[in-house]
């Protein structure tokens, strides 16, 4: 990924947040056929020592699990917030005309080595801390036990559970820090003004801004 000093944050808790709020993670990996990619919700830990493990599932038919079974490096790709900025936002746009449009976004990369797991215990521990994280809002949170205990062990023969062992990661939040601090809260007051996804950078802005 493309890094300017502004924009990088190699922070690891920074890093782990991003990823736990955004967990759909696009996995790409090179097989014989090319590259392949998937969107898979991740979980992902780290130890005391700063090791940081990726875990999710595929189903069983995607083709690509045999590809990770071969054990190369994949590349995992976490988006946070993102979107849009209008030149119009600037007040240098406003003075001098010098502005043109551009984008801000937060985006975790992690590389590392993938194992394929297909032990029945380890698969329904995954899916119940998935479960866990993300029915836990709901009103009534759904549970694997919820549903018939024979309807849930063929969901498990249809799944392969995915390991990676983090062995190099990036982040990058370019939130407008490289403009002036009136261009800022013109970027801020413009995303504002608009929708949820909008109001979500604008706060992501307005933290970073240096």
């Amino acid at each position: 990924m493309y890094q300017v000093e502004s924009f990088r944050e190699d922070d690891l808790d920074a890093q782990i947040a991003l990823v736990r709020a955004n967990p759909l993670g696009l996995i790409v990996s090179q097989g014989p056929q090319g590259l392949m990619a998937d969107p898979i919700p991740f979980l992902i830990d780290s130890d005391e020592q700063g090791q940081v493990t990726l875990r999710a599932h595929l189903s069983r038919g995607n083709p690509h699990w045999s590809v990770l079974q071969a054990g190369q490096e994949c590349l995992v790709v976490f988006q946070g917030a993102e979107g849009y900025i209008s030149p119009g936002w600037y007040e240098t746009k406003r003075r001098t005309g010098k502005a043109v449009p551009t984008w801000d976004y937060a985006a975790v990369q992690m590389w590392g080595t993938p194992t394929v797991i297909q032990d029945g215990a380890w698969l329904r521990q995954l899916l119940t801390q998935l479960t866990a994280v993300h029915e836990g809002s709901q009103p009534q949170p759904w549970k694997l036990d919820d549903a018939p205990a024979a309807y849930i062990a063929a969901n498990l023969q249809g799944i392969i559970g995915i390991e990676i062992a983090v062995t190099r990661r990036e982040g990058k939040w370019k939130m407008s820090q490289n403009r002036t601090a009136a261009d800022i809260d013109g970027v801020i007051d413009g995303l504002r003004a608009g929708d949820d996804s909008q109001q979500r950078l604008a706060s992501e802005v307005e933290r970073r801004r240096r």
